[in-house]
């Protein structure tokens, strides 16, 4: 692209259909809110400014936002109504103005600079995007000159003669516009039509009667997709799966069943990581090389290390931090701690606010008593140190390096370096006791 672009995103419908107090553009996709989505493409356009068009009380869609600007439309009337929102902005801007939806977001970045590159290419006033649909019932139509392809006029379906329904090059709604041009175009749109709105397709009808030229530009229909209801989400997080899956295979990891892995759109992952079926990741997550990810682990706002071997059945919950090496098996939580290179945790324990030194074992069934109600106190243990299984640390607790724990201990303060601890009740033996106790009960209950 060889001139400015700024992009406007339209962001003000509730979108009743989803049934949510949640604007709509707020829900999640891969781990994150669509809005974003579309933010985060612009800015692989280079974008030098983005706007957000919103309605009124949407603070949380205003928080995720930021710190672009947004503008408000107070009165829903139409998608040109919708731009001019943000007209002050708009005023003085050079070069592309590119209208996205935030309830559109799988457009690809490779795609938009397609479609501004048209527009620049013959410098016409509008470019749109469009597609090919088995079915176009309900589209506009894109009705173009079949001889030099220019864009003549976008035709609403219901407003279609015999000749344009028979058309299937359909309206995606995406439409960049020559800056200079642009206040002009939508101010000169108007409302004579059903729903007293103002269209932003009308912009091509417009441009055309002041004797600009318009082009149409295609793009896959999976694209395209816009999100206005629950099972229309639940279609566009299954083919964002499906790019995020083949992206990662591309780049090196292994995924043995792919239709089962769930990546956020943030996940990394290193070169020769192999991924078993049924894992999940939040966001955040950072995966070095030569990992394995075992079945049914689930991962979130947390960094495993090179040659780390994870569960199955593991949960690294946000602030895990698994070293190089490092071992974290089946049924093993660990939250915010630190699991050193070559530590293993390996069988059914829970390490919070906690480091787990080089090499420490940690025994089955042990856990990090973190929290007295209040606080969260930390647990450290030293490098080389041995956790006996059902052991509970009760923090605030340090174990020294080298140090055993003998297996059941219940441990407060401080274990020196290299010592020996075990901390368990006195054992009582009562011989014939529980015979005794059986002929009690028969004759009391009678039985």
């Amino acid at each position: 692209m060889s001139r400015e672009l700024s992009v406007v995103v339209l962001a003000a419908g509730m979108g009743t259909r989803m049934k949510s107090a949640l604007p709509k553009v707020m829900h999640k996709i891969a781990g994150k809110p669509m809005v974003n989505h579309v933010i985060d493409t612009a800015a692989n356009l280079n974008a030098t400014k983005t706007m957000v068009v919103v309605g009124p009380d949407m603070p949380k869609l205003i928080e995720a936002v930021s710190p672009h600007p947004t503008f408000e439309q107070t009165d829903r009337l139409g998608t040109a109504h919708a731009v001019l929102a943000a007209k002050e902005a708009l005023r003085g801007l050079m070069g592309n103005i590119l209208v996205l939806y935030a309830d559109s977001p799988l457009f690809t970045a490779e795609t938009l600079s397609r479609l501004v590159a048209a527009r620049e290419d013959g410098d016409h006033a509008v470019a749109v995007l469009g597609f090919r649909p088995a079915d176009p019932t309900g589209y506009g139509r894109l009705v173009t000159d079949p001889g030099n392809g220019e864009l003549l006029a976008i035709v609403e379906d219901k407003e279609c003669d015999e000749k344009q329904r028979a058309i299937n090059f359909c309206n995606s709604g995406v439409m960049c516009f020559r800056a200079e041009s642009m206040i002009e175009t939508l101010e000169a749109i108007g409302n004579t039509n059903a729903k007293g709105e103002y269209y932003l397709t009308d912009a091509v009808e417009v441009a055309r009667a002041n004797g600009n030229s318009c082009v149409a530009v295609e793009v896959a229909e999976e694209e395209t997709l816009g999100v206005n209801s629950r099972s229309q989400l639940a279609v566009a997080e299954a083919l964002m799966q499906e790019r995020l899956r083949e992206a990662a295979m591309a780049n090196g990891a292994t995924l043995i069943d792919p239709g089962s892995v769930y990546l956020a759109c943030d996940t990394k992952l290193g070169r020769d990581v192999i991924i078993e079926p049924n894992v999940v990741f939040g966001p955040g997550v950072t995966v070095g090389d030569d990992v394995t990810i075992k079945a049914f682990s689930h991962l979130e706002s947390c960094v495993v290390g090179d040659k780390a071997d994870i569960g199955p059945y593991a949960r690294l919950r946000p602030g895990a931090e698994i070293g190089a090496g490092a071992r974290v098996g089946n049924f093993v939580e660990i939250k915010k701690a630190v699991v050193e290179d070559g530590a293993k945790v390996n069988h059914l324990s829970y390490i919070g606010d906690a480091r787990v030194g080089a090499k420490a074992n940690i025994g089955a069934g042990t856990i990090t008593c973190n929290y007295d109600g209040y606080r969260k106190q930390h647990t450290d243990i030293g490098a080389g140190a041995f956790i006996g299984s059902n052991s509970a640390l009760v923090a605030p607790v340090s174990i020294g390096d080298g140090a055993i724990i003998g297996a059941g201990s219940t441990i407060t303060g401080t274990v020196e370096a290299d010592a020996l601890v075990i901390e368990r009740a006195q054992r009582l033996d009562k011989p014939g006791w529980a015979r005794v106790f059986r002929e009690k009960m028969k004759a009391l209950l009678g039985k």
